[in-house]
């Protein structure tokens, strides 16, 4: 029997230049919205720097879970590029030169040589070296890559992308909607808060827990001001299925003016 319960859904972002500072990631922020739009979430994200044996053994962990998984970075044919061999590695399988990303490659290749850039010809050095990016793990499948034709890869619930966002995020997005469309919209989940003035943190903690034990399905949040602002306060809040999380919100307000917080900012 198929589950009813959507698969957690994970990104990793490979690369040593997002851990340098050298480039700033924007995966993370578009992986949410792609999600959101279809009524799935994020549960989870890792950065992860080029070294191979690294990447193999987050993918290693990664592998042995029923997690659908997003990884961007490392797909490349330079030196710094390990996300393929290391998938491998994690595998326990062969390389080898997919017949279809063989073919995409040399139809990315012809149409440069059509613009006057560099030649057809596949069997050129730099040809050749070209297509090492269709060397993807035994058993893997291509994601198309509509920006130039040069394919990702799939195997086990994990599907990898290069590291530009103008490539990572259509094959994003044919991922979720072309192997992943089952899960679309499966669970409904609202978020609400309000903010409280008035009340510490602490005061609040054990209504928060009593709130978890009766509605098990819903998590309840408290996100405190910090710094310099005008009127401390906490953004105090629940997420879960509509129903419940409305019914805790209510017993959260409640317990909120109970213990003599406010609901709007005291008079100064």
């Amino acid at each position: 029997m198929t589950s009813l319960v959507p698969p957690r859904v994970r990104l990793l972002i490979i690369g040593d230049e997002i851990l340098s500072g050298r480039r700033q990631d924007k995966h993370f922020a578009k992986m949410v919205e792609l999600l959101s739009q279809r009524g799935m979430q994020l549960g989870g994200a890792e950065f992860v720097s080029d070294d191979q044996d690294e990447i193999a053994s987050v993918l290693s962990r990664s592998f042995s879970s029923d997690d659908i998984v997003f990884s961007c970075g490392g797909i490349g044919a330079t030196p710094d590029d390990r996300t393929r061999q290391a998938a491998a590695q994690a595998l326990g399988v062969g390389l080898a030169l997919h017949p279809e990303a063989e073919r995409l490659i040399a139809e990315r290749c012809a149409d440069n040589a059509r613009r006057g850039q560099g030649s057809a010809d596949m069997s050129l050095p730099e040809n050749q070296q070209r297509l090492n990016m269709g060397v993807f793990p035994v058993g893997a499948e291509i994601v198309p890559n509509p920006y130039n034709k040069i394919p990702g890869f799939y195997i086990r619930n994990h599907t990898f992308m290069p590291g530009f966002p103008v490539m990572a995020w259509p094959m994003m997005e044919w991922t979720l909607d072309t192997r992943y469309k089952q899960w679309h919209h499966r669970t409904t989940r609202v978020e609400h808060s309000f903010l409280v003035f008035s009340l510490p943190e602490s005061r609040i903690t054990p209504a928060m827990e009593e709130l978890e034990r009766k509605w098990p399905g819903v998590k309840a949040f408290s996100l405190p001001s910090m710094g310099d602002v005008p009127t401390p306060h906490i953004d105090l809040g629940v997420k879960g299925e509509p129903e419940a999380a409305a019914q805790a919100l209510a017993y959260l307000r409640g317990e909120v003016e109970r213990m003599g917080g406010r609901l709007t900012p005291p008079q100064k």
